[in-house]
């Protein structure tokens, strides 16, 4: 795996190589993690950047205990990619455009009635079931530009022919919910293991996993219902969870926190909005604590984007990328958080990636229309 993975000490290390750039700041706060109670491993992934206290991209292993807070407000965060029935020649932009920038950010109830359980329907959280959400989360319209791997894509049943569509997105206000309890009562200090309250919260940390599951899914339909097309599902992952898992002889807890897991299959590795995506076979590896990069990582704080791109870009400039591709999104604050800018590129994630032994690439994924909201306010 050469120099790829980086041990920083006994139980810290991250995957870089020399052209892909990490904050100091996310390095020590991979450290700080590493002397929590109960932790024994902490692996920075390539897209690794600092978060609110903890690093955003990474995996931790914890023995007779488990951190909430390290799982973050938005448990089953994650993304799934579906093949549509879209034709990818006879796709015309500007009425793709029109028909997505014409989808409120919100279901109807009358939508969620007629796609819901009964008892679905009754969850206080059911009305955010179908909307993408805010920060990173992203609903991607992406044309297949390149394949790799033949075999593997015949496998997936993965048609060039026609558009696919990558959505990103997790358990909305459910998850902050989950975890303002937790935090109300027990801090940022972890739960042990076979406690009362740990069974409580991975009682709910399960609930939310299977709410942003069928998030994502709702989100999928609503968009291919309104542009008049139909999906089928390829993959979905979860990036922020925590479960058991035995590491070497040990019996333990990986927590991912922005993380893609290499144990389940074919995942997706976005780019930012303005860069290819890449599906890719995962190789597990338990240097990596069976988990890889779940996106391209973060190269500016949101606070300093406007600042920096306000006088060479307006929002409607941003709207439009280099590649091509459209971009709807009516925040204009947000716009500017997430231009293509403010990411690493994603080719140095994956290079790195595939350098350390742990992915190979499928096929490389080109951006055509990313919906990120329609303007209705959030909830």
């Amino acid at each position: 795996m050469g120099n790829f993975i980086r041990p920083l000490s006994e139980r810290v290390s991250y995957i870089a190589s020399d052209n892909l750039w990490i904050e100091g700041l996310a390095i020590q706060q991979l450290h700080t993690v590493a002397e929590m109670p109960g932790m024994t491993r902490a692996v920075g992934m390539p897209d690794l950047h600092p978060g609110r206290g903890y690093p955003v991209g990474a995996a931790f292993f914890s023995v007779g205990r488990f951190y909430p807070a390290l799982v973050g407000n938005d448990i089953g965060c994650g993304m799934g990619l579906w093949q549509t029935s879209m034709p990818q020649r006879q796709t015309r932009l500007d009425k793709l455009e029109k028909r997505l920038s014409a989808l409120s950010d919100f279901a109807s109830s009358e939508w969620l009635a007629e796609h819901l359980a009964p008892d679905i329907q009754q969850h206080p959280f059911s009305y955010a079931l179908g909307s993408v959400g805010g920060g990173n989360h992203f609903a991607e319209v992406q044309a297949v530009d390149r394949i790799y791997d033949d075999s593997e894509a015949s496998r997936l049943t993965l048609d060039a022919s026609t558009l696919l569509l990558l959505v990103h997105s997790g358990s909305r206000g459910l998850g902050q919910d989950i975890l303002r309890a937790h935090v109300d009562r027990f801090n940022h200090s972890g739960l042990e293991e076979g406690s009362d309250e740990a069974l409580r919260y991975l009682e709910a940390h399960q609930q939310a996993l299977e709410f942003a599951r069928l998030n994502r899914r709702l989100i999928s339909l609503r968009l291919l219902e309104q542009i008049k097309g139909e999906g089928r599902l390829l993959t979905d992952v979860d990036h922020n969870l925590v479960e058991s898992c035995r590491l070497g002889k040990q019996d333990g807890w990986l927590h991912r926190k922005g993380a893609t897991p290499s144990h389940r299959g074919p995942v997706v590795i976005p780019g930012s909005r303005g860069d290819y995506s890449y599906l890719v076979r995962p190789i597990v590896s338990e240097q990596s604590l069976y988990s890889l990069a779940h996106g391209a990582g973060r190269k500016w704080m949101r606070s300093e984007c406007k600042g920096r791109l306000s006088a060479r870009f307006t929002p409607e400039q941003l709207g439009r990328t280099e590649m091509g591709s459209r971009v709807i999104c009516q925040d204009r604050q947000l716009i500017y958080e997430e231009a293509p800018q403010a990411y690493k590129p994603i080719d140095s994630v994956i290079d790195t990636l595939a350098g350390a032994g742990l992915i190979a690439p499928i096929a490389r994924l080109k951006p055509v229309l990313t919906y990120k909201t329609g303007g209705g306010k959030s909830k």
